[in-house]
């Protein structure tokens, strides 16, 4: 038994205009870090997007030194990089960079707060300069140096 030739040219135009609307409707996307930068500019006043760069985006805010964004690195999914001057941390930059944090990695302000916080807060004679640990599936690094305090929040590729 076999199928009628209208049949069968019927089913190969039904399953060509299938794949050409499948492709035809999907959008033209800007790059996910750029959507993300975007994002941030638009919920956090006063932060301003700079230039990219090797898959790091600078951004600027009066209240922190530098500010980057990573993405999608070999060993990490995003980056949030801030830097202060001065060697004890800032209300108003804590806040920044867990209101920065909770944007980049979709996780409630109150923890990416309490994250960097806590480890900001740890750097001191007992523990040393550099303190790495994790909160709440991200990793927090905080550095300090005699001028600057530094932080980096970073989610691993298999989370």
């Amino acid at each position: 038994m076999t199928l009628k030739p209208e049949f069968r040219r019927s089913a190969i135009l039904a399953a060509t205009l299938a794949l050409l609307a499948a492709l035809a409707t999907s959008p033209a996307r800007a790059d996910r870090c750029d959507d993300l930068a975007n994002q941030l500019k638009n919920q956090v006043d006063g932060l301003k997007v700079g230039i990219t760069a090797a898959n790091i985006i600078y951004l600027s805010h009066p209240q922190a030194k530098e500010l980057s964004l990573g993405c999608t690195g070999r060993n990490y999914k995003n980056e949030l990089y801030a830097k202060q001057e001065g060697r004890k941390p800032q209300p108003a930059f804590l806040d920044l960079v867990g209101g920065a944090a909770a944007l980049v990695f979709t996780v409630p302000k109150d923890d990416t707060l309490t994250g960097t916080s806590r480890c900001m807060k740890r750097m001191g004679l007992l523990r040393g300069d550099t303190i790495k640990m994790r909160y709440r599936r991200l990793n927090y690094e905080c550095t300090r140096t005699k001028t600057d305090a530094s932080i980096a929040i970073t989610r691993g590729t298999d989370e």
